[in-house]
């Protein structure tokens, strides 16, 4: 098959979750001997040096720099229309001319949108293309707003996330008919878009990760150490870390939580650097090797309270047989039991007791990480998941 993806923000280098799942989709679809053309928008704020991907040689590949920051006017002069610029930020007329002479120079069997934001292109798509048109959902957009809304205590903040929220439900809500077919990560999200009227053909497949890259080593590995690991840019992460220093920070720096808390990322905060605390608390900003620092550290904490779709890093830490304390919205979407493969803690008090539990009994964590190494071998293999798409493209096909 000849295969268009296009993303929103490059995938390349493979440092954050929607590059991650695109590198690796990538990858099985060229393993599997597909032609595979990757078009990106490359968000300026995601540019950085990175060393030269080697699956780049194996593709048609092209960048297209654009600026998404929204000025305060264009913020204020929003707010009088019904439009969602979290939407329209990302369409630009000079990436639609250069997918508009791909198109025309080129006859694809598939072309695979990656998430909502590629959404905008759909018209030109439809207009220069007879190739059928996958949807693959990364999370339901709207659901994320609504539980960051649902999270503020500030009324003005509050409203302002509602209306974020409900703009961003009506364009994707008009736009559930418009494909020709959408994968799910998730059975949740499945169940949602079928709730709110999706008659196009819908398939769960969950994030698939390369497990050759995964490969711990326990004896660099700091048991009595605590983790997060994840882009800052993204709210609810930013949200679930900051709430996780208001109830923990004291305890970690000056309680009974006998444990370094290691925080690292890319595009994290300045204000970050006051939650340091010499030989307790570590910020770091983006790691170079993302699988060293994993490895380096004993557990992992995934205290999300909004989102959406499947957390990568929550696989990528289980490929690593990390012990993971989670809320259930962290884990949403991936086959867990709670105390067998990962541990859930959705308060206060269940984190407190899940971290003093792990930071005090090695075995514990090394049981837990070694069951979940088990799942993500058994259910998120990319050379498992990747068939069962192409044969989800083939039945769109016919």
């Amino acid at each position: 098959m000849r295969i268009l993806i296009l993303t929103h923000r490059a995938p390349f280098p493979q440092n954050g979750g929607y590059p991650i799942v695109v590198g690796n989709t990538i990858k099985g679809l060229v393993g599997l001997g597909h032609e595979v053309t990757l078009l990106s928008l490359n968000v300026k704020k995601h540019s950085t040096q990175y060393e030269r991907d080697a699956l780049l040689d194996k593709i048609s590949y092209t960048e297209y720099d654009i600026d998404t920051r929204v000025t305060m006017v264009e913020a204020v002069s929003n707010l009088f229309t019904n439009n969602s610029y979290n939407i329209e930020k990302y369409y630009n007329a000079g990436f639609e001319k250069l997918l508009f002479r791909n198109l025309v120079d080129n006859e694809y069997d598939i072309i695979q949108l990656e998430g909502i934001f590629v959404a905008p292109y759909l018209n030109i798509i439809r207009k220069n293309s007879k190739a059928k048109i996958i949807f693959r959902a990364h999370n339901i957009e709207h659901q994320v707003w609504e539980k960051l809304a649902q999270q503020k205590s500030d009324p003005f903040k509050k409203w302002y996330l509602k209306l974020l929220a409900k703009r961003i439900k009506n364009y994707e809500l008009s736009l559930l008919n418009s494909f020709d077919g959408i994968v799910a990560f998730t059975g949740q999200d499945k169940q949602s878009l079928v709730s709110f009227g999706a008659r196009t053909p819908i398939t769960v497949l969950p994030i698939g990760v390369d497990l050759s890259l995964y490969k711990p080593n326990f004896n660099k590995t700091d048991f009595s150490s605590l983790f997060f690991l994840g882009s800052l840019d993204w709210l609810p992460n930013r949200e679930g870390v900051e709430w996780f220093m208001d109830n923990f920070h004291k305890e970690i720096t000056d309680g009974d939580l006998k444990g370094k808390l290691y925080v690292a990322g890319h595009n994290i905060p300045e204000e970050y650097d006051e939650y340091e605390v010499l030989g307790k608390v570590f910020i770091h900003g983006e790691v170079d090797d993302a699988l060293e620092f994993v490895n380096s550290k004993g557990i992992m904490i995934v205290p999300l309270l909004s989102g959406g779709g499947m957390r990568v890093k929550i696989v990528e830490g289980m490929a690593m047989q990390k012990c993971i304390i989670s809320t259930s919205l962290g884990a949403e979407g991936i086959n867990i039991a709670d105390g067998q493969n990962i541990i859930i803690a959705n308060n206060v008090d269940e984190f407190h007791e899940a971290l003093i539990k792990c930071l005090s009994d090695e075995y514990h964590c090394r049981h837990i990480g070694e069951n979940a190494r088990k799942l993500v071998e058994e259910q998120h293999d990319v050379n498992i998941i990747t068939p069962k798409l192409v044969d989800f493209y083939e039945t769109v096909l016919k």
